[in-house]
């Protein structure tokens, strides 16, 4: 992966795991209830989940790749849709309350891998991401090496501040990140990068294919 290709994953990444939803929500609760320290379960638990989902992209595109490359190219297509989706549904939800974390029966970190597990977003958004950023013609493991540390670092550093923000501001730190039109902004990102990507030519094919 080159690094213009790296640097726009990781703009890509800070918007996906940034924009306030059920994870944002649980880690605010969970600093605001248990303090800082223990409250890291919970972010310990969607990295869990994010590990799992990234090997899982991972091996869902490669097997595109090597099953057709028009089917790679589709999914590419579909991948964008999911975006501009997502940014539709987030422009439409940004006036609607903070969803509500129920407290769940187990520990903190099985109540985030749970949470971080049925978000929708997490589901539809990993194989989005990987079908825009994956490259077919290079191979998977060495795309790989810089993906996953890099969404990993990402995913850490900004629920390990939402569980900050919970833990130092209380409930005044809802009302700040669901701020209507940072959540507007956030959406606006999902759709421009759909349409972007769903209009980016595929790669080329290696010389001497």
């Amino acid at each position: 992966m080159s690094f213009d290709g790296w640097l726009i994953f990781a703009l890509f990444w800070v918007v996906f795991v940034t924009t306030p939803g059920p994870n944002a929500v649980n880690c605010i609760t969970n600093g605001m209830t248990h303090g800082f320290r223990r409250s890291l379960w919970g972010v310990l638990g969607i990295l869990t989940q994010a590990s799992l989902f990234l090997g899982l992209s991972a091996l869902g595109v490669t097997a595109l790749i090597a099953a057709s490359p028009q089917a790679f190219d589709l999914a590419k297509l579909a991948g964008a849709a999911v975006l501009i989706w997502l940014g539709l549904r987030g422009w439409i939800n940004a006036g609607k309350p903070a969803p509500a974390v129920r407290a769940q029966a187990g520990s903190i970190y099985t109540r985030a891998f749970m949470i971080a597990t049925i978000n929708p977003k997490s589901v539809a958004g990993y194989l989005a991401a990987f079908s825009q950023f994956v490259q077919p013609d290079v191979p998977i493991g060495a795309q790989m090496g810089a993906i996953v540390p890099t969404a990993l670092v990402i995913t850490a550093a900004s629920y390990c501040t939402y569980t900050a923000l919970g833990a130092a501001l209380g409930r005044a730190a809802l009302g700040a990140v669901f701020n209507v039109w940072l959540r507007r902004g956030m959406a606006v990102c999902f759709i421009i990068y759909g349409v972007l990507l769903g209009l980016s030519s595929p790669p080329a094919p290696p010389a001497g294919a």
